[in-house]
C-alpha cells in the first residue's frame, strides 16, 4: 500500500466514522472506484485505533467523571452527570447487544452482506429514518434524563450498525432522537456508547494481527499514517457535529446519503460487485 492511499482511507475513516454518512460505504466506494486491492488486516487496525483515539481524546474528561460517578466517587464537572450517577451502567448495558450481534453477524457484514446493493439501500433506508426521528423527535431530555430504556434502545439500535451502509451514529443519534432526547445529547451519548465497541473491535484486530505475525515488513508508515490521520480527522468530525447539532439539523447528511446512496445503486447496476475492500466499523 502506498503512503498516498493509506492517507486517503485513514481521512475518509475518520471523517465519516463520527459523521452519520455510513465510513463503510465511503470506504468501500474508493477501492471500487480507484481499483485499490484490499489493503490487509493491519491497515484495518491503523483505522479502528486511531478512530478510537479520536473518541477517547474527546470525551476523556466526560469519560473520567462517568467512571467516577459510576464507581460512588463524588467528582465535580458536568452537572448532568452528576445527576445521572447510572450513566457509566447505562452505557454499559447498552453495549452488550452490539458485542452479541457482532459476533453472530460479524462474518455475514463482511461477505454477503458487502454489495452495493445492501449499501447504497442501507444508506438510503436509515437516511429516512433520521429524517423520521427529526420530524417526531420532541427533544425534552438531556444526559441527566437517559434512563435504561432510552440507553437500550440506543444500544439495540447501536447493533444493527453492523450493516454496511447504516453509519453507526445516524442509527444512535437518530435512536436517542426517537426517545425525545436532543440533538447534542444523542449525539454525545451516541459518541460515547460507541468507545467500548470501537475499542473491542480494535482489540479483537489486535489479537488476530497478533496471531498473524504483527504487521508485515513494509507495513510500518502506512500503519503509523493510517493511525494518526484517522485520530485528527476523528476529533476534528466529533468536533464539527458536536457544535452543528447545537443549533442545525441532521436534514444535509439525510440529503446527502440519499444522493449518495442513489450514486452507489446506479454504479452498481453499470459496474458490477465491489472487490474486498477495508473492513471497518460502519
Amino acid at each position: 500500500m502506498s503512503l498516498a492511499q493509506a492517507a486517503v482511507l485513514a481521512l475518509i475513516q475518520g471523517l465519516t466514522e463520527f459523521i452519520p454518512i455510513s465510513s463503510s460505504a465511503h470506504l468501500a466506494l474508493a477501492p471500487w472506484l480507484l481499483g485499490w486491492p484490499d489493503q490487509g488486516l493491519a491497515f484495518d487496525i491503523a483505522l479502528h485505533f486511531g478512530t478510537l483515539l479520536a473518541v477517547i481524546l474527546y470525551f476523556f474528561r466526560d469519560w473520567v467523571q462517568v467512571i467516577a460517578n459510576g464507581l460512588g466517587f463524588q467528582m465535580e464537572g458536568n452537572p448532568e452527570y452528576r445527576r445521572n450517577r447510572m450513566l457509566l451502567w447505562l452505557l454499559a448495558a447498552a453495549s452488550l447487544p452490539i458485542g452479541v450481534f457482532g459476533l453472530l453477524f460479524k462474518h455475514a457484514a463482511e461477505t454477503t452482506l458487502r454489495n452495493p446493493f445492501v449499501i447504497g439501500t442501507m444508506l438510503i433506508l436509515i437516511a429516512l429514518v433520521m429524517e423520521i426521528a427529526e420530524r417526531m423527535g420532541r427533544q425534552q431530555k438531556r444526559m441527566d434524563h437517559v434512563n435504561f430504556l432510552d440507553a437500550m434502545v440506543i444500544g439495540f439500535a447501536q447493533a444493527l450498525a453492523i450493516v454496511p451502509g447504516t453509519s453507526r451514529s445516524g442509527i444512535t443519534i437518530s435512536a436517542g432522537l426517537l426517545q425525545n432526547l436532543d440533538r447534542a445529547t444523542a449525539a454525545r451519548f451516541s459518541f460515547m456508547l460507541s468507545t467500548p465497541a470501537v475499542a473491542a473491535a480494535a482489540a479483537k484486530a489486535f489479537l488476530d494481527l497478533y496471531k498473524q505475525g504483527g504487521i508485515p515488513e513494509g507495513m510500518l508508515g502506512s500503519f503509523v499514517l493510517g493511525v494518526a490521520l484517522s485520530a485528527l480527522s476523528g476529533s476534528f468530525a466529533i468536533a464539527f457535529l458536536m457544535n452543528w447539532l447545537r443549533t442545525n439539523t441532521l436534514r444535509p447528511f439525510v440529503y446527502y446519503r440519499i444522493v449518495f446512496g442513489l450514486f452507489i445503486l446506479v454504479l452498481a447496476f453499470l459496474r458490477g460487485p465491489m472487490p474486498a475492500a477495508v473492513t471497518s466499523a460502519p
